[in-house]
């Protein structure tokens, strides 16, 4: 197991905005604000960009776990640091720093999965619904909040009106209420709830049996998974053919069917 920070510590700060630990082909990242709820302000999603990134070259790794320090998984945008400097230039990087920072996570060619143990608000209910899978604790609650102090929810409603139904995201953007993890998880906002006490090794036993799976295979339908959705249903066959025949090309394919019809454990050869 490999322990270490993503990043050094921002200046005047004691320890790392975000956590790295390595568990064979499983990369956790916790977000490390605790004091704050996580909050997601400019240094911390700077630091998640970086080690997005940095896991995104790392040819060790096939999973990706996303978790949060403390009580909290992530309380949305810094509302402090936000009120600090009310310019428009300042407005217009930060959002533009928190869209590339999720689409960072769609494109990561590896599943990204939110490990949710209490509030996911705001941007970090973005956080949970950009993440490919998402594992609550019992006591996890969501909410897009931001219509009760007068800023509508529109960047977290990207992410949450393409995760859940119309009608369910529309109830949490108007009222603001908070989403107990049972309703998160029936209407799609989450794929598992699970007791607090089981929360990490439910999730880690999640993410090892998606790493155990060729990592080009993965990486080409999760690719294909969020192309294909914008597509007309047409040209999304289309598309989706012309992948299953490159995809049917690589060696990986090859030796996954040869080793299903041998009936013995497939060697993935990653091309």
């Amino acid at each position: 197991m490999d322990i270490h920070a993503s990043q050094p510590a921002a200046a005047g700060m004691r320890d790392p905005l975000v956590l790295r630990e390595d568990k064979g082909a499983v990369a956790t990242l916790t977000l490390n604000r605790p004091s704050a709820r996580n909050a997601l302000s400019q240094a911390l999603m700077a630091a998640l960009q970086d080690a997005l990134e940095d896991i995104g070259d790392d040819n060790r790794i096939n999973a990706v776990v996303l978790a949060g320090a403390g009580k909290a998984f992530c309380a949305g945008h810094d509302l402090k640091e936000m009120r600090a400097d009310p310019r428009r230039e300042l407005y217009e990087q930060l959002f533009r720093q928190c869209s590339r920072l999720m689409l960072t996570i769609t494109r990561l060619p590896k599943p990204v999965i939110a490990r949710v143990q209490g509030i996911a608000t705001a941007a970090g209910c973005q956080l949970v619904a950009t993440c490919d899978l998402a594992v609550a604790s019992q006591e996890a609650m969501f909410a897009t909040p931001g219509v009760n102090i007068g800023l509508f929810c529109s960047t977290p409603m990207v992410a949450l009106s393409r995760a859940v139904g119309r009608k369910a995201a529309m109830e949490m953007l108007l009222t603001g209420n908070m989403v107990s993890a049972a309703e998160a998880q029936a209407m799609g906002l989450v794929n598992r709830v699970v007791a607090a006490d089981t929360l990490e090794a439910e999730t880690d036993a999640l993410a090892q049996q998606i790493a155990s799976k060729s990592p080009l295979t993965v990486a080409i339908g999760k690719e294909a998974f969020y192309r294909q959705a914008d597509m007309a249903i047409a040209d999304a066959y289309a598309y989706a053919s012309e992948v299953m025949t490159r995809n049917m090309l690589a060696r990986d394919a090859g030796e996954g069917i040869d080793a299903f019809l041998q009936k013995r454990a497939p060697v993935w050869k990653g091309a």
